[in-house]
Formats: structure tokens, sequence, C-alpha cells
């Protein structure tokens, strides 16, 4: 690995902040890494890609989404797929270095943010040149349902239990927060509904899904653009493989290997590393 990073901490408009980790190369080129739901900037998947362009020359920022530092964030608000706000603010940072070349990388809801971003045409810095995002839920609400199967109970029933405790915890500095009855979700859907859409100005949990899922923004993306969806995950429906809808896109790249799960892709190289982290790398190279 990389030497450790420097833990920054970043104010945002609204008076929260976000806790990133940089990995300082004195580079013109900086990666942004982006977790996946409930993750954090020191999960095996981020480690490892950040030593991987870190290795490579690049300055790396891992970043934490609101609340996913271990602790109670200062706003009501936390984090979402659809939350571009504070991945602006992240590039921002990045840019206050001095760097000209910025490379986006995120898995799974990381993923989706990525991308839902750069669909976003008026508000794309110019400093970033191209995205790789693995495992993407491109559907919510298709990948919520496909969540909830029984094959994917224990996975579920994680993400439910890690999301409750820090709605409790918040519900103890923000009086607007209600958590009766909360034992009886035993959904990531019935979780949205109540919380995650409200809390956030959606309406319902439909209405979070259909507004931030990236599935719905990819042709106006016109950034480099790569999503690996391995045909084996767990968590992905149909809708999350749109070969048809893209197969003529000048920008956004679908590859569908056979195996690599959600946030797999394990190697069998020598050195342990994972396949992703060199499929990024060149996609990345290629690009800029």
């Amino acid at each position: 690995m990389p030497s450790p990073p420097v833990k920054v901490t970043i104010p945002t408009p609204d008076h929260d902040y976000l806790d990133l980790d940089y990995y300082d190369n004195e580079s013109k080129k900086t990666v942004i890494i982006s977790h996946g739901l409930e993750g954090n900037s020191e999960r095996a998947y981020v480690l490892g890609m950040a030593k991987k362009f870190f290795n490579k020359g690049w300055n790396v920022v891992a970043w934490n989404y609101r609340g996913c530092n271990g602790k109670v964030n200062n706003t009501l608000k936390f984090y979402h797929s659809g939350f571009t706000e504070d991945l602006e603010i992240v590039i921002q940072y990045a840019k206050s270095h001095g760097v000209e070349i910025i490379a986006l990388v995120g898995f799974s809801l990381g993923g989706n943010l990525t991308l839902k971003y750069l669909g976003q045409n008026d508000s794309v810095d110019p400093a970033v040149k191209c995205a790789v995002t693995f495992s993407v839920p491109l559907e919510l609400h298709h990948g919520c349902l496909e969540i909830t199967k029984p094959s994917n109970f224990i996975y579920a029933k994680r993400f439910l239990k890690s999301l409750k405790s820090k709605i409790t915890a918040k519900a103890k500095k923000f009086t607007e927060i209600s958590t009766h009855n909360l034992s009886e979700i035993h959904d990531l859907i019935s979780f949205d509904d109540r919380y995650t859409a409200p809390i956030h100005g959606f309406k319902d949990a439909l209405d979070y899904y259909k507004s931030s899922s990236s599935l719905y923004i990819l042709e106006d993306i016109q950034k480099p653009a790569l999503i690996v969806n391995a045909k084996n995950d767990p968590f992905l429906p149909p809708t999350c493989y749109p070969v048809e809808k893209i197969k003529d896109h000048p920008f956004v790249h679908l590859e569908t290997p056979e195996r690599g799960g959600h946030v797999g892709f394990c190697s069998v190289h020598k050195n342990e590393h994972y396949w992703s982290e060199d499929r990024a790398y060149a996609f990345v190279e290629s690009m800029i």
C-alpha cells in the first residue's frame, strides 16, 4: 500500500462536512473513488484501487459519504444514490491541488452516483475526463427488488442493520426523525420510503429511485465511461445490463464479464490484486 493517506475534512455549503483520504503523489492527475452502499474509504476494494493508481503516479482521493465515517453528520441529510452535489464538492477539492486531469471510479451505489453526475452535462467539471464504474445498479427500484429476493437475504439484512443503526443515531440528534416501529421495516424499499426519500426531498421511494437511477440519463453522458457489470452479480436485474440501449453510444461502454459477482472481480495474479484494478487503470489511461 502507499503510505497512509492524509485525513482531510472539507466543509459543505449547508454547514456539513465530508471526510476524505488523500494520497498525495504531487501529480497533475487525480482519481476520485466512490464506495458502495454503507461502505467507506477503507474498504478493501477502495484500498486496492487506490494502491493501483497511486503506484502508477496518480494522486488518489477516497471519500466517505455523509455518515459513512463512523460519525453522525451535521445535517438531516445523509447520502443517497443520486446525491451528486457532494461528489462535485470532492471534485473541487481535488482541483484545488492544481490537478489538470481527474478520473472517477465508482463501485455499486458509487457507480450509479458517478454516472448520474456525468449525465448532468451543465455541471460536469471540464477537468473530469472519464469514469469507470463497477457493479452498478443502474435501475434502483429493480435493484432493490433483486436484493429482497430470498437468495440475497443475508446481504439485505446486513445493509438494513447498518442503515437502521445510523438512523437511530441520527434520531438522537434530529427530532424530525422518528424511529417508531423501526423494527417493522424489513427491506430496503421500506427504509427508503420512510427515511431516504422524504429526508432528501423525494415524494416516496419510487420517486427517489426514478429520479436517481443513472439508467435514464446514460444517453446524456458526454465523457468516456465504462460500466462493468458481471453476469453473475446477485444484486443486478436485467435492466442493469442495457446492451441495446447503449450499443451505439459514443461515450458509454458496457462490459459484462461472466464472473465477478458484486464488487468481486478477483484476480488470478500472484500479487493478489483485483482484475478490476487493472481494467480501471487501463481504461482511464486509454482515455486521457
